[in-house]
């Protein structure tokens, strides 16, 4: 079978999506989204990390967050916050929304999805939404959560803030966004389950489009797939986690010596490459904890590692918790 380490990784966070709001305008305003941790408790209780997206239905606007220049969106563009990180939609650059005490993302969390909202001059209640025909401008705003740990080299590799153009190779996804939204505003069976998928096929394409899009030069996770050697190295472990990979390997199998590879994988990727090797295989053993009742004996031999005991010193390591003790917390969904 052809590995893809994007997909194995994109497989292995659980990306879990749903599109909450679907705002409507008047001629300025302002809105303003928490960070992850604020969202998570909101909105996602026990996710790991939370991301927020954007899509302009209709009108114009401005998106930024602290320490990066304002980005100006257009009809169908998406604007991304993949880092969690908290931020601002407007109607202009340097506008910030009206401080809201009310608990309205906690209020609503269970009801039925899309939830009209309407701003003006600060948030109004879900239910007191203006017409969308009425409104200037329209934004879906959608969230993702997925897993952070053990081992998730895919969030810090993507920028805060994610722009993606409306003429952009992933404008199918902004279609099929847009309908699905429509759906579910008029309660077609099943329309619950096509958001959420849809919303996660919105954090794919935008990972794939920054692949794509990325400058020579270039370093991260994402460069490190894309270069000849290093990437060769990163398939290799991914297709055969379980082989007792050695630097001296990998270099021969990847083209350069052992130097040169670990030299240009700590370059590209941010880590040496057994150190990499380590995380992947922790990853794939959380899946098999989460997911199977095999035992933590059987589950440390598929992933590469000859004795339980070193599996759960190593795997104590990534997350905190042994193996059978982080297997029950995730049961119980504590």
């Amino acid at each position: 079978m052809h590995h893809d380490p994007l997909s194995d990784v994109l497989r292995s966070v659980r990306l879990r999506g749903a599109v909450f709001y679907y705002v409507s305008f008047g001629d300025e305003w302002a809105a303003e989204t928490p960070a992850s941790p604020d969202l998570a408790r909101a909105l996602m209780p026990g996710a790991e990390h939370v991301l927020a997206y954007h899509l302009i239905v209709r009108g114009a606007g401005w998106a930024a967050t602290d320490g990066e220049p304002p980005v100006r969106l257009a009809q169908g563009d998406i604007v991304m916050f993949p880092r969690g990180d908290g931020h601002v939609i407007s109607s202009a650059p340097g506008m910030h929304a009206q401080e809201d005490r009310s608990d309205w993302r906690f209020t609503t969390r269970n009801d039925p999805k899309p939830i009209a909202v309407a701003y003006h001059r600060g948030v109004l209640r879900p239910g007191a939404a203006i017409p969308a025909e009425e409104a200037k401008s329209v934004v879906v705003c959608g969230f993702i959560a997925c897993d952070l740990l053990p081992f998730n080299p895919l969030i810090s590799a993507l920028p805060r803030l994610l722009h993606l153009e409306s003429n952009g190779l992933g404008a199918w996804v902004v279609h099929l966004l847009d309908q699905a939204v429509a759906e579910s505003r008029e309660s077609r069976a099943g329309s619950a389950a096509v958001l959420e998928r849809v919303s996660e096929m919105v954090f794919v394409d935008a990972a794939r489009r920054h692949l794509e899009s990325l400058p020579s030069g270039a370093s991260g996770w994402f460069a490190a797939l894309r270069d000849r050697h290093v990437g060769r190295a990163i398939h290799l472990m991914h297709e055969k986690p379980a082989h007792p990979w050695t630097i001296d390997e990998l270099g021969r199998e990847a083209g350069l010596s052992r130097s040169a590879l670990h030299e240009r994988f700590v370059e590209l990727a941010g880590q040496p490459p057994m150190q990499y090797l380590t995380g992947w295989r922790m990853q794939l053993g959380a899946g098999l904890l989460r997911n199977s009742d095999t035992k933590v004996a059987t589950i440390a031999q598929e992933v590469g590692y000859d004795s339980e005991a070193a599996f759960s010193r190593a795997f104590k390591r990534s997350v905190g918790h042994p193996p059978a003790a982080w297997r029950r917390k995730q049961r119980v969904g504590a």
